[in-house]
């Protein structure tokens, strides 16, 4: 299968904002966002069911991060405020054609079948 299709990413300096977009398939019912820092493991940022728009966090950009899909376009969004430092890395979006379930699985990122090849968010002063 193509790789998905990240835009958007680039800078930002800290307490500022980004959104990032990923065209996904329109049979995938698990939509998710990971990011991955220089020299760091790739870890979950958040995920959406294209179902019925349930959605899961990390703890660490839970109530900064907002993940949202639309489904007439295929699209899954990352609205980014009040970024931080740490929020500097790759971002890959990922998607499955198996439902979320709950919080452990959609964020398990072996769950997911499909890829991105990341945009690149750089948060500094």
């Amino acid at each position: 299968q193509a790789p998905l299709q990240e835009s958007g990413g680039g800078s930002a300096q800290p307490g500022g904002s980004l959104r990032i977009s990923c065209a996904v398939p329109a049979t995938a019912l698990c939509l998710a966002w990971f990011r991955q820092a220089p020299g760091k493991e790739r870890t979950a940022v958040a995920a959406i069911s294209r179902v019925d728009g349930s959605s899961y966090y990390s703890d660490a950009v839970k109530n900064r991060f907002t993940v949202s899909r639309d489904k007439a376009k295929n699209t899954l969004y990352l609205q980014m405020k009040n970024l931080r430092p740490q929020d500097t890395g790759m971002y890959f979006c990922a998607a499955r054609p198996s439902v979320c379930d709950s919080w452990s699985p959609a964020l398990d990122q072996y769950r997911y079948t499909n890829w991105g090849q990341g945009t690149q968010v750089t948060v500094s002063s």
